[in-house]
């Protein structure tokens, strides 16, 4: 590439980065995940408008995962285990047999109501059927609804991709007729039980030679757990195991580690993942080809919209949520809120790639649903949420905790931010009642500093510098935590913070 090539790449690129990040904002005063923002650029910058030409299939099947990868690596590494945990076997349930359920579905509505070959409706089914990753934690992360509901969602969006790329691949190379039904979902059950595996190794690997790692800058240590988060998947795959279950159950397992500078990691991947959405989603935008569109396209891709979100999600949330006796509010919300996104229009890439027939077709009519549903979807849920009664305000009340290790006294160092709506205003440091041998060392108010004493009463906007050997820290903020949430009582409130 010439300099003057790499001159124009640059401008452009950073003209697009920050157009994006500005849609981001006004994404998030709609309530809308901003892949659709990020869509319209890409088309703007597309043939049809600025002449950008871009229509290389492989090209944009290697980089739709490789954006993947990274937005599933942020998500693991910024979701808490103590959400999750409750729920992960609900989430695994929606990831597989949901997952059947929502494909058997869509593939036999789409061939009989809309006319698909099986090939075609089978690839439709698989293709629309998983939530996405991007969506979900964009979204959601700002709803303010239950710990159950939202670790449900995020497990089931982290791992529900693992299976569907298997089954995609599968059917578009021809190698799904070659083995019967139940040979191939063995297949696919010994890869994602193995990328899963794969995981938690990498994952566990990664969190003790970081926590025992003494590296000169603290900017090496979000680089090497996102290095992790990617050894995982390059290993599942050599392996023959499922990359992306790997990736996120890794990155799952490093976030939630006693790691130094953890804050810092699960910054920066944010920052990783959202270079990731935005240069996925504008890539997305230059493969599609507006004059392309058809009547036929548009009315496809709202039929078979209204079956997945009217009728095959509703039924794979049903089969699985009855199971754990989940109340029918949490299922209703469950149904609505499994926003598609990146991941679609991605495992769209796969037919096109390997020349199936009809496979641009299916590509046009998969933007379509991804596009419609998302504009129906995501500005709703936030009302849903409240009809439907489970919304609550304690995530406008959660703390935020920096961490930094004191490695030759065995310590941590937490930079506590009081937000707007927490609970710790009006509480003195000594109601706290942090565990033995931890200190709040400094308050740092208005931009004053000054030591506290017990009597010292915590304000809005404080920023606390606790003390706390390594033993009691993760003690010390679910404490911290649940002050937050309920006050000086927390405790006789049944609040412990985790």
């Amino acid at each position: 590439m010439a300099i003057q090539q790499l001159d124009t790449v640059l401008l452009v690129g950073a003209a697009v980065l920050l157009a994006a990040i500005v849609a981001v904002r006004v994404s998030v005063g709609v309530g809308l995940p901003s892949l659709l923002l990020y869509l319209g650029i890409g088309i703007v910058l597309g043939e049809a408008v600025l002449g950008i030409e871009f229509s290389d299939a492989d090209l944009a099947h290697s980089l739709g995962f490789a954006a993947l990868i990274l937005i599933l690596a942020e998500g693991g590494l910024t979701t808490k285990w103590s959400e999750v945990r409750p729920t992960l076997r609900l989430g695994l349930l929606l990831s597989t047999v949901g997952v059947a359920v929502s494909v058997g579905v869509m593939a036999v509505g789409c061939h009989y109501l809309l006319g698909f070959e099986w090939q075609l409706a089978l690839l439709l089914g698989a293709i629309t059927t998983p939530t996405d990753a991007a969506a979900v934690f964009s979204v959601l992360r700002r709803v303010p609804l239950r710990p159950s509901v939202r670790g449900t969602l995020e497990a089931e969006s982290g791992l529900n991709d693992a299976p569907i790329a298997i089954l995609v691949t599968a059917v578009s190379t021809g190698s799904a007729g070659e083995h019967h039904w139940l040979v191939l979902l063995g297949l696919i059950a010994v890869e994602l039980v193995g990328g899963c595996v794969l995981g938690v190794i990498v994952g566990w690997l990664g969190a003790r030679v970081l926590a025992g790692s003494a590296l000169p800058s603290s900017g090496l240590y979000p680089l090497a757990a996102l290095a992790f988060t990617v050894l995982a998947y390059g290993g599942a795959a050599a392996l023959h195991a499922s990359g992306f279950a790997a990736v996120y159950v890794a990155a799952l397992v490093l976030g939630n580690a006693e790691l130094p500078h953890r804050a810092a990691t699960r910054s920066f991947a944010e920052g990783v993942g959202w270079l990731a959405q935005i240069g996925l989603f504008v890539m997305l935008g230059l493969l599609v080809s507006p004059s392309r569109l058809e009547w036929s396209h548009l009315a496809n891709g709202l039929l078979a919209g209204a079956l997945l979100t009217l009728v095959a999600r509703p039924l794979s949330v049903t089969a699985c949520a009855s199971w754990f006796r989940v109340p029918t509010r949490e299922q209703v919300f469950l149904g609505w809120a499994g926003l598609r996104g990146a991941v679609p229009i991605v495992l769209a890439t796969i037919p096109l790639a390997e020349e199936v027939p009809d496979a641009t077709d299916l590509f046009d009519v998969v933007f379509v649903l991804v596009v419609v549903y998302t504009l129906l979807q995501g500005p709703t849920l936030p009302l849903l949420a409240r009809r439907l009664g489970i919304g609550t305000p304690d995530e406008a009340r959660e703390v935020e905790v920096e961490a930094a290790p004191l490695d030759r006294i065995a310590a941590d160092l937490l930079q506590v931010r009081v937000p707007q709506r927490s609970a710790l205003h009006g509480v003195e440091i000594g109601e706290l009642r942090l565990p033995a041998g931890v200190s709040v060392s400094l308050v740092v108010r208005a931009g004053e500093s000054f030591v506290p004493h017990r009597t010292t009463m915590i304000r809005r906007g404080d920023d606390l510098l606790v003390v706390a050997p390594r033993r009691v820290r993760e003690l010390t903020e679910s404490r911290l935590r649940a002050v937050s949430r309920r006050g000086r009582l927390a405790g006789w409130h049944g609040e412990r913070g985790r």
